[in-house]
């Protein structure tokens, strides 16, 4: 089912006809992690676990990716409407497609575990990095356009700019590095009212990556939305409280899909 030329890599699982389930990783992640998933709904499903691209066996791209190209390597997987289940960055992943007026139609249903996509409060450490990022930038604005870019990127391969970033861009080098950095700046919360599938959300109380604040505007901006909260999970709530992930999910699928 995976396209030649993908970016991607993918486990299939399941039956093969029966109603399509697709699973996204969070960044840093893979689709090992997303396996329970799969054990929990091949009985009845066909499972579409995913490698996105730079993670678990999918090679970093050629070139760096946003969000576009990310949702179009997913759409291009699907010969039918699908049932996405996405973490963290997999969730924000999910809601964009379900916002787009192209990806819309091949997303029946999401069931997100922490999903990323709505801007953090942010810090008056990161306010005042921010504020420095645009300080070394600024003198390269005023350079004819080769030169400007030129510049601009000796400042991204700067020790002063790596000290800037996060822990996790740090970490990256290549194409992976643009490809977050144009991923975490996707922002949803404009989109919200697009949303028409049933939506799912489990969200732990100890997750310290994604915030309550940031579940409350997805459970008011998207119209068909319900929360499960988890007492004490974290970030990775399945990992945490993965019977009453499964089990939830496992409902609302069969709910949807008017099984017995």
């Amino acid at each position: 089912m995976t396209p030649p030329d993908s970016p991607l890599r993918v486990v299939e699982s399941g039956r093969r006809e029966a109603p399509l389930v697709v699973l996204l990783h969070g960044w840093g992640s893979s689709a090992t992690v997303m396996q329970g998933f799969a054990n929990a709904l091949a009985d009845r499903y066909c499972i579409l676990n995913v490698d996105l691209p730079g993670h678990g066996t999918a090679p970093p791209p050629a070139a760096p990716m946003g969000m576009e190209e990310h949702a179009g390597a997913v759409a291009s997987l699907l010969d039918r409407p699908a049932h996405v289940i996405g973490h963290s960055n997999g969730g924000r992943i999910a809601l964009f497609m379900a916002s787009h007026p192209r990806h819309s139609p091949l997303v029946r249903s999401l069931s997100l575990v922490s999903p990323s996509g709505i801007e953090r409060p942010r810090s008056t450490g990161f306010q005042v990095r921010r504020a420095l990022a645009t300080t070394l930038k600024a003198p390269f604005g005023l350079l004819p356009p080769p030169l400007r870019e030129a510049g601009l990127d000796w400042l991204r391969h700067s020790l002063v700019w790596r000290l800037l970033g996060s822990s996790d861009y740090r970490a990256l080098d290549g194409t992976m590095r643009e490809t977050f950095v144009r991923l975490v700046n996707t922002y949803v919360a404009d989109r919200l009212d697009r949303i028409a599938v049933p939506t799912l959300l489990f969200w732990g109380t100890s997750d310290e990556a994604v915030l309550r604040p940031q579940i409350d505007a997805l459970v008011h901006g998207i119209a068909n939305a319900g929360l499960v909260t988890l007492e004490g999970a974290g970030h990775y709530g399945f990992l945490d409280q993965p019977d009453r992930v499964f089990a939830g999910t496992r409902h609302f699928l069969d709910t949807l899909e008017g099984a017995e």
